[in-house]
């Protein structure tokens, strides 16, 4: 976890009451605020847990995608399209997974254009491990009990679903 900042008092609530003082209310933007810093914690948190495994929490995520895939291995693009990614993301994300001996690279027979990535039993092996220890630390929100951490998810989802990550 990210080294703890120990502030005699909460900037963000203190941000928001000269926010308020000086604008007037605007309640999105405490909420922006802790969101936003709650992703630094806990990417931080993720990040060193994975670290040990040569990973950081993007190439985990790809990784356990190929794992959920039926026979280990995915086109680039459905890796880019799932993970939500652009493609030259993608591409280093698989290449470093690949230069680790976690992931292969091989022409598409099905497009003659694109590229599978497959992973290796290394790579199966390293996923496995990670995600134990991801699991162990709770993914970093064991502060949130599992009913806490559904209503997060719930309450998080109409923003995805207004940036049309998905069809509802």
């Amino acid at each position: 976890m990210p080294k703890p900042l120990n502030l005699p008092f909460d900037p963000i609530a203190r941000a928001d009451e000269h926010w308020r003082q000086r604008w007037g209310p605007v309640p999105a933007m405490g909420a922006i605020t802790s969101i936003m810093r709650a992703h630094q914690i806990l990417l931080a948190g993720v990040d060193a847990v994975v670290k040990p495994y040569g990973l950081t929490f993007a190439r985990y995520e790809a990784l356990v995608l190929l794992t959920f895939s039926k026979e280990g291995e995915l086109p680039m693009s459905k890796i880019g399209e799932r993970l939500m990614v652009h493609p030259t993301s993608v591409t280093n994300t698989v290449d470093r997974l690949v230069i680790a001996g976690l992931v292969d690279k091989r022409p598409n027979p099905n497009d003659g254009r694109g590229t599978l990535a497959s992973i290796t039993d290394k790579g199966r092996e390293v996923v496995e491990a990670a995600t134990r220890d991801l699991m162990e630390m709770e993914f970093g929100l064991g502060a949130y009990d599992a009913e806490e951490c559904a209503e997060i998810f719930a309450m998080l989802r109409p923003l995805r679903v207004a940036a049309q990550d998905f069809e509802e």
